[in-house]
C-alpha cells in the first residue's frame, strides 16, 4: 500500500476565546501504510510561495532507510525535470542517476554487445578440432558401447554423405524423429556436416503435434527408426532410415560444412501459451556459449543425456560434452524414467555433470553422486533442492529460454541457506536488462520485464515474420546492427 498525500490548504488556526490552539507533531513509530509521502506546501505571511516540505513514513520490515531514500531522490528528479520543461512527455524522463546505470550495466554485462568476441566458428568445425587433438578418446557410451571421437566422425560423415546424395544440403533442415541414441547423435552430427539444420521431433508427441511440426518446418527429409516410421502415416516427406545398410559404403571424408551464421537447429517451443513455434538457431549461437564458458564444472567431464532431444537442455548436453573434449552418456528412456535405475547409471560411469529440472533431481539420492556437479534448469528451484544438492558438490543454477539459446545466466555455485535460488548473471556473450514499456531500464528492486541481448540471441520464428519483429526488438544498448 503506497498513499501520496498533498497538502495544500491554507492552514486553519483555530482560536477559542482567549485560548491559543497549537498543533504539535506527534511520532507515533508506527507506519500506516507500508510507504506514505506526505507532501505539504509552504508560505510566506505575504503570501508568496515557500517551497515544499514533507515527510515519508514507512514500514521498516518492507522498505529499508537507504531504499527510501533512493525513492526520494528519483521523485525529486522527476519533479524537477516536469516542471523544468511543462510539455516534456512523462515517459522520457529518466528516474535513474548516472551511478545506478554504470551499475546496472555492469550487472547486465553491457559491455558484451560491443567487445569484440572470437572468431565465429560453427558446430562441425569445432567438434573437427577436438577429433584432430584426442581421435582415440571415448565421446559417446550407451548401454556399455563406445564410440571414439574418430569412430563418431566417420560415422556422421558417411551418414552425411548419405544425406546429401538424398537432397539434403544448405539452407534446407532435416527433422529427427528419434529416440536417444548412439545413432541419434550420429544423425544429428551429420545433418550439421551437410550445412543444413536438425528438427528435433519427439516421439512420444501426440499425432496432430507430430504432423504439425513436420508441416510447419517443411524438412527435406525425416530420418527416424523402423520402428517410428509408422508414426509419419499422412505426411507427405521423404524419410531415411537412420539404420540405412548403404551408409557403409559412403565415404568417410567431411563435406564442406556449414557457416558459422548456418542455422544449426529449428526446435520447436511446447506451446502452452499457443501455437508451437519454431525457433531457429545458428552454430555461433552455440558456439559461443559453449566454447568460453567457465561455471566451475569439469572442463572435459563426463555428461549424461537425459533429456528428449527436442528438449533445448538436450543441446547443452550432447555438446556441452562432445565440443570440449569430454564423454557423452546416453541414457536410454526406461533408465530415465526410474530415478533408481538412473541412479546407478549415473554411479557407474562416473557422471561429473549432470543437468536435471529440480522436480527430476529431487527424486535421486545426493549421497550416491557426491563427486557429480550438478546443473539445474527449465525450472524454478526450490530452496529444500538446494539445502539437499548443495553440501559438498558445485551446484548450479541456469536460466535461459529456448530463443536465447539453452542459457543466458548462470548462479554462483549455490549454498545451503541461500535463500530465493537466483538465476545467477549474464554468460559471456550475454547481456540482460530489466526494462519498462518504453524500454527503459527500471531501478533496482522495481517490477520491470527481463530482456536479453546478445550472441545467444535466436534468429527468430520460423516462418512467423510478425511475431518475430514483435518479439525480437531492437537493442536499444548496443552498437549499430
Amino acid at each position: 500500500q503506497v498513499a501520496l498525500a498533498w497538502q495544500n490548504t491554507t492552514p486553519a488556526k483555530p482560536a477559542m476565546g482567549n485560548l491559543h490552539i497549537t498543533p504539535i507533531p506527534v511520532d507515533t513509530q508506527t507506519a500506516r501504510m507500508d510507504l506514505l509521502f506526505n507532501l505539504i506546501e509552504h508560505w510566506t505571511d505575504a503570501g508568496q510561495p515557500a517551497g515544499i516540505r514533507g515527510a515519508v513514513e514507512f514500514r521498516t520490515d518492507v522498505f529499508d532507510p537507504a531504499g527510501v531514500e533512493a525513492l526520494i531522490t528519483r521523485l525529486r528528479r522527476v519533479l524537477v525535470a516536469m516542471t523544468t520543461d511543462t510539455t516534456r512527455r512523462l515517459s522520457s524522463i529518466d528516474v535513474l542517476d548516472g551511478s545506478e546505470h554504470v551499475r546496472l550495466d555492469d550487472f547486465g554485462n553491457r559491455a558484451a554487445l560491443t567487445r569484440p568476441g572470437a572468431a565465429p566458428t560453427s558446430i562441425p568445425a569445432m567438434f573437427a578440432a577436438q577429433v584432430a587433438r584426442a581421435p582415440e578418446a571415448v565421446a559417446v557410451t550407451y548401454e556399455g558401447r563406445t564410440l571414439t571421437y574418430r569412430e563418431l566422425d566417420e560415422a556422421a560423415n558417411r551418414f552425411a554423405h548419405l544425406l546429401s546424395g538424398r537432397g539434403v544440403g544448405g539452407g534446407a533442415c532435416v527433422a529427427l524423429l528419434l529416440d536417444r541414441s548412439p545413432c541419434a547423435v550420429v544423425a544429428m552430427l551429420a545433418v550439421l556436416k551437410t550445412g543444413a539444420a536438425y528438427v528435433p521431433i519427439d516421439p512420444a508427441l501426440p499425432p496432430a503435434r507430430l504432423q504439425f511440426i513436420v508441416t510447419d518446418a517443411a524438412p527435406v527429409a525425416v530420418v527416424t527408426t523402423a520402428r517410428l516410421r509408422s508414426r509419419l502415416g499422412g505426411c507427405d516427406v521423404v524419410v531415411i532410415d537412420v539404420d540405412d545398410l548403404t551408409v557403409d559404403g559412403q565415404p568417410v571424408s567431411a563435406l564442406p560444412g556449414p557457416g558459422a551464421d548456418d542455422i544449426a537447429y529449428v526446435i520447436y517451443t511446447s506451446g502452452t501459451t499457443g501455437t508451437p513455434k519454431g525457433v531457429a538457431v545458428t552454430h555461433h549461437n552455440v558456439t559461443q556459449l559453449l566454447a568460453p564458458l567457465d561455471v566451475g564444472l569439469p572442463t572435459a567431464g563426463v555428461w549424461p543425456l537425459c533429456h528428449s532431444l527436442a528438449f533445448d537442455v538436450s543441446v547443452w548436453e550432447i555438446w556441452g560434452p562432445l565440443l570440449g573434449g569430454g564423454r557423452l552418456v546416453v541414457v536410454p528412456e526406461e533408465v530415465v524414467r526410474s530415478p533408481d535405475h538412473l541412479g546407478e547409471v549415473l554411479i557407474a560411469e562416473q557422471v561429473s555433470v549432470l543437468t536435471q529440472t529440480p522436480s527430476a533431481v529431487a527424486l535421486l539420492a545426493p549421497e550416491d553422486l557426491k563427486s557429480t556437479s550438478l546443473v539445474v534448469v527449465g525450472e524454478a528451484c526450490p530452496v529444500e533442492v538446494v539445502d539437499r544438492w548443495a553440501p559438498g558438490r558445485v551446484m548450479l543454477n541456469a536460466y535461459g529460454p529456448t530463443e536465447t539459446t539453452m542459457c543466458v545466466a548462470v548462479s554462483a555455485p549455490l549454498t545451503v541457506g541461500t535463500g530465493v535460488v537466483p538465476i545467477g548473471l549474464p554468460v559471456a556473450g550475454a547481456a540482460l536488462f530489466v526494462l519498462d514499456g518504453w524500454l527503459r531500464p527500471v531501478p533496482v528492486g522495481v517490477v520491470g520485464e527481463l530482456y536479453v541481448a546478445g550472441a545467444g540471441v535466436a534468429c527468430g520464428y520460423v516462418g512467423r515474420a510478425g511475431l518475430t519483429g514483435s518479439r525480437f526488438v531492437a537493442c536499444p544498448f548496443g552498437g549499430p546492427g
